[in-house]
């Protein structure tokens, strides 16, 4: 597996236990609005961040993208 492949699962697992949610629901999550995408393409900039700032970052990703839906 590839380290961006390994770093998305670990976001994945973060952004599960700090929003309380089930594996299920965060992969639909991110699904919906291509947060696996964002996170693999920016791996070199987000691995290198701590957890706070990672889920900071994709609440701030998925809120965009939430707009871009609703407008």
């Amino acid at each position: 597996m590839s380290k961006e492949g390994k770093f998305l699962i670990y976001c994945i697992e973060r952004y599960k236990l700090e929003k309380r949610m089930t594996g299920r629901e965060t992969v639909e999550l991110f699904e919906k609005y291509g947060v696996s995408d964002y996170i693999i393409k920016y791996y070199e900039a987000l691995h290198t961040t701590g957890d706070k700032y990672i889920i900071e970052d994709i609440d701030e990703y998925i809120n965009k993208r939430k707009e871009r839906y609703e407008t």
